[in-house]
Protein backbone atom coordinates (compact mmCIF):
# COMPACT_ATOMS: atom_id res chain seq x y z
CA UNK A 1 0.00 0.00 0.00
CA UNK A 2 1.07 3.61 -0.74
CA UNK A 3 1.70 5.84 2.28
CA UNK A 4 0.49 8.80 0.48
CA UNK A 5 -3.13 7.10 -0.24
CA UNK A 6 -3.69 6.10 4.03
CA UNK A 7 -5.49 9.21 5.69
CA UNK A 8 -5.13 10.21 9.21
CA UNK A 9 -8.65 11.33 10.54
CA UNK A 10 -9.96 11.96 14.45
CA UNK A 11 -11.48 8.70 15.59
CA UNK A 12 -15.00 8.67 15.98
CA UNK A 13 -17.36 6.07 17.59
CA UNK A 14 -18.61 4.91 13.68
CA UNK A 15 -14.62 3.84 13.99
CA UNK A 16 -14.70 1.58 16.95
CA UNK A 17 -15.72 -1.69 15.50
CA UNK A 18 -13.15 -1.95 13.38
CA UNK A 19 -10.70 -0.68 16.01
CA UNK A 20 -11.85 -3.29 18.37
CA UNK A 21 -10.64 -5.84 15.48
CA UNK A 22 -7.19 -4.45 15.46
CA UNK A 23 -7.08 -4.28 19.41
CA UNK A 24 -8.22 -7.92 20.15
CA UNK A 25 -5.39 -8.89 17.06
CA UNK A 26 -2.95 -6.87 18.37
CA UNK A 27 -3.03 -7.44 22.60
CA UNK A 28 -2.95 -10.22 24.74
CA UNK A 29 -5.40 -7.70 27.38
CA UNK A 30 -7.18 -5.25 24.78
CA UNK A 31 -9.09 -2.29 25.75
CA UNK A 32 -13.08 -2.35 26.01
CA UNK A 33 -14.66 -0.38 23.21
CA UNK A 34 -16.34 1.28 26.25
CA UNK A 35 -12.59 2.63 27.43
CA UNK A 36 -11.81 3.58 23.36
CA UNK A 37 -15.23 5.41 23.38
CA UNK A 38 -14.75 7.34 27.05
CA UNK A 39 -11.72 8.27 25.69
CA UNK A 40 -12.75 10.09 22.37
CA UNK A 41 -16.17 11.24 23.77
CA UNK A 42 -14.93 12.52 27.62
CA UNK A 43 -11.33 13.17 27.80
CA UNK A 44 -10.26 16.88 26.79
CA UNK A 45 -6.84 15.65 27.74
CA UNK A 46 -7.12 12.93 24.78
CA UNK A 47 -6.08 12.66 21.27
CA UNK A 48 -6.98 9.54 19.06
CA UNK A 49 -7.14 8.92 15.42
CA UNK A 50 -7.08 6.38 12.95
CA UNK A 51 -5.32 5.38 9.50
CA UNK A 52 -7.64 4.70 6.94
CA UNK A 53 -6.62 3.07 3.49
CA UNK A 54 -8.50 3.82 -0.07
CA UNK A 55 -11.21 2.14 0.57
CA UNK A 56 -12.06 4.29 3.77
CA UNK A 57 -11.28 0.70 5.83
CA UNK A 58 -9.48 1.20 9.55
CA UNK A 59 -6.24 -0.25 9.40
CA UNK A 60 -3.99 1.52 12.39
CA UNK A 61 -5.14 4.04 14.95
CA UNK A 62 -3.16 5.68 17.47
CA UNK A 63 -3.54 8.22 20.88
CA UNK A 64 -1.81 10.45 23.47
CA UNK A 65 -3.10 12.69 26.46
CA UNK A 66 -1.62 16.26 26.06
CA UNK A 67 -1.54 18.03 29.71
CA UNK A 68 0.17 20.89 30.09
CA UNK A 69 3.72 20.19 28.73
CA UNK A 70 3.91 16.97 28.67
CA UNK A 71 2.41 13.68 26.34
CA UNK A 72 1.73 10.22 27.03
CA UNK A 73 1.33 7.99 24.12
CA UNK A 74 -1.78 5.72 25.36
CA UNK A 75 -2.02 3.48 22.47
CA UNK A 76 -0.64 2.31 18.93
CA UNK A 77 -1.73 -0.79 15.94
CA UNK A 78 -1.71 -1.71 13.14
CA UNK A 79 -3.93 -4.24 11.30
CA UNK A 80 -1.27 -7.53 11.31
CA UNK A 81 -2.47 -7.54 7.59
CA UNK A 82 -0.93 -4.04 7.23
CA UNK A 83 2.18 -3.90 8.93
CA UNK A 84 5.71 -3.57 7.34
CA UNK A 85 4.03 -0.66 5.26
CA UNK A 86 4.64 2.68 7.24
CA UNK A 87 1.46 3.59 9.03
CA UNK A 88 2.83 2.87 12.74
CA UNK A 89 5.36 5.65 11.66
CA UNK A 90 2.84 7.47 9.86
CA UNK A 91 0.57 7.34 13.06
CA UNK A 92 3.21 8.26 15.78
CA UNK A 93 4.43 11.37 13.97
CA UNK A 94 0.75 12.51 13.32
CA UNK A 95 0.84 12.53 17.28
CA UNK A 96 4.02 13.66 17.68
CA UNK A 97 3.31 17.06 15.46
CA UNK A 98 -0.15 17.10 17.65
CA UNK A 99 2.15 17.04 20.56
CA UNK A 100 4.22 19.99 19.57
CA UNK A 101 1.74 22.29 18.32
CA UNK A 102 -0.32 21.82 21.49
CA UNK A 103 2.84 22.86 23.33
CA UNK A 104 4.15 19.26 24.64
CA UNK A 105 8.32 19.37 25.69
CA UNK A 106 8.40 15.50 26.17
CA UNK A 107 6.62 12.53 25.05
CA UNK A 108 6.76 9.49 27.54
CA UNK A 109 5.35 6.07 26.09
CA UNK A 110 5.27 2.26 27.71
CA UNK A 111 6.31 -0.64 25.49
CA UNK A 112 6.83 -4.13 25.99
CA UNK A 113 10.21 -5.23 26.58
CA UNK A 114 9.98 -8.41 23.96
CA UNK A 115 8.42 -6.13 21.29
CA UNK A 116 11.31 -6.01 19.48
CA UNK A 117 9.73 -4.19 16.37
CA UNK A 118 7.70 -1.94 18.42
CA UNK A 119 11.16 -0.56 20.60
CA UNK A 120 12.93 -0.16 16.84
CA UNK A 121 10.23 2.30 15.49
CA UNK A 122 10.28 4.31 18.72
CA UNK A 123 13.86 4.55 18.55
CA UNK A 124 14.30 5.09 14.82
CA UNK A 125 11.68 8.53 16.14
CA UNK A 126 14.22 9.55 18.78
CA UNK A 127 12.52 7.86 21.91
CA UNK A 128 15.32 6.40 24.61
CA UNK A 129 14.56 4.11 27.78
CA UNK A 130 14.46 5.51 30.54
CA UNK A 131 13.35 3.01 33.21
CA UNK A 132 10.97 -0.08 33.57
CA UNK A 133 7.25 -0.68 35.41
CA UNK A 134 7.56 -3.99 36.43
CA UNK A 135 4.63 -6.63 35.78
CA UNK A 136 3.19 -3.18 33.60
CA UNK A 137 1.42 -5.89 31.44
CA UNK A 138 0.45 -8.06 33.74
CA UNK A 139 2.44 -10.99 32.39
CA UNK A 140 5.39 -8.58 31.46
CA UNK A 141 7.41 -5.38 32.45
CA UNK A 142 7.33 -2.73 30.35
CA UNK A 143 10.08 -0.25 29.12
CA UNK A 144 9.06 3.65 29.77
CA UNK A 145 10.42 5.53 26.99
CA UNK A 146 10.75 9.19 26.33
CA UNK A 147 11.64 11.40 23.79
CA UNK A 148 12.32 15.60 23.77
CA UNK A 149 10.79 17.92 21.75
CA UNK A 150 10.97 20.77 19.64
CA UNK A 151 8.89 23.86 20.47
CA UNK A 152 7.18 25.37 17.34
CA UNK A 153 8.79 28.75 16.26
CA UNK A 154 5.68 31.50 15.78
Amino acid sequence: MNKAAIKITAMVSDDLDEVMRIEQDSFTYPWSKNSFQGEILSNRFAYYVTAKDISDSVIGYAGAWIILDEAHITTLAVDPSCRQMGTGSLLLAYLLRKAIEEGACKVFLEVRDSNRQARRIYERFGFEVIGKRKRYYHDEDALVMVRALEKVKG
